[in-house]
């Protein structure tokens, strides 16, 4: 007797390794975007999650923002339903971009309908399809953003009540498990569209691996599973030392005896806290903050943040808030 294709076999076991985790009877809900990713992720989960004794949905986010996006979902919920799960919900978002780019407003509005909807059906956990190829997108993304060590981190395998057990894998390898099973995903014209930063990452990962061989990929992913580990250390120690800054406005003292790598992550803190998005917050700005304590401290006036805000040091404090009207 043959087992099954080593493509649909891979991703079975990188969702039982996941599964594996999650207590006996819980829901999972597979993120299906009707993509291949997506899509072998749905069918593994499908499999497994019967055998792991949990219940097994999906939900598709529908984010309206090209002609017949209303088909793809509904498209993409049924390819599910065939599969087995339920329950089966499409989620219809509106994307406003407000000091984030159009990418960045979509995912931000895609995360909050997913995590809304696991909290309204009591899942446990929502897997996404991200794969080794979205990892070191998302790398080169980084690095181009000039954001640190953060930002070269990649996307963890969990965070929350998300969770990517395809993290691991090539993404040719969901396309094969698509292939094999009779699954046909849905090809997203925005995937070709070179007005999307990470589209133009994915080329230029395909001239890095014609010219630097193949190993590229998986050579970035693996970068960002040893800089998470920094990363991590780090925010910890960033977050601990917000703590003891207290509620008002931070001292510029106490925050120039920070190590330099903290206070940065501490700025980024104390700025979202005010309202900063977080998508919209670089490495630029952080760096006009940190102007405003030690010895770059001149007197300067106030630095520009996304969102309407400023970061100024009045009275041996820094404050961030809304920008004040010209004098």
């Amino acid at each position: 007797m043959t087992g099954p294709h080593p493509a649909v076999a891979a991703t079975r076991v990188a969702v039982r390794a996941e599964l594996s985790r999650v207590r006996s009877g819980a829901l999972v809900l597979v993120a299906c975007s009707g993509g291949a990713d997506s899509l072998a992720l749905a069918a593994a989960t499908a499999f497994e999650a019967p055998r792991a004794g949990l219940r097994a949905g999906a939900l598709v986010v529908d984010h309206a923002l090209q002609a017949g996006s209303g088909d793809v979902a509904a498209r993409a919920a049924g390819s599910c339903r065939d599969l087995g799960l339920a329950p089966v919900r499409v989620l219809p978002v509106t994307v406003r971009a407000e000091g984030e780019g159009p990418e960045a407003a979509a995912r931000s509005a895609r995360y909050d309908a997913l995590e809304a909807a696991a909290v309204t059906l009591g899942a446990d956990r929502v897997l996404l399809g991200h794969t080794r190829d979205d990892q070191a997108e998302q790398v080169l993304l980084g690095l181009a953003r000039g954001s640190g060590a953060r930002s070269l981190a990649g996307m963890p395998r969990r965070r929350g009540v998300f969770a990517r057990p395809l993290l691991g894998l090539p993404r040719v390898t969901t396309s094969q498990a698509c292939a094999v099973a009779g699954l046909d995903p849905w090809q997203d014209p925005h995937n070709a569209d070179p007005a999307y930063r990470r589209v133009r990452a994915r080329r230029l990962l395909g001239e890095l691996e014609r010219d630097l061989g193949p190993g590229v990929v998986p050579a970035l992913a693996r970068s960002a599973d040893l800089l998470r580990e920094d990363a991590d250390l780090i925010d910890g120690l960033a977050e601990e030392a917000r703590r003891t800054l207290g509620d008002g406005p931070p001292d510029a003292a106490a925050l120039a005896a920070l190590p330099r790598a903290v206070r940065a992550r501490v700025w980024r803190l104390l700025a979202v806290e005010a309202g900063v998005p977080a998508g919209a917050l670089f490495a630029v700005h952080v760096e006009a903050l940190d102007a405003l304590v030690g010895r770059r401290w001149r007197g300067q006036g106030p630095v520009d943040l996304p969102g309407g805000l400023q970061g100024r040091r009045e009275g041996g404090q820094v404050r961030i808030g809304a920008a004040r009207p010209l004098q």
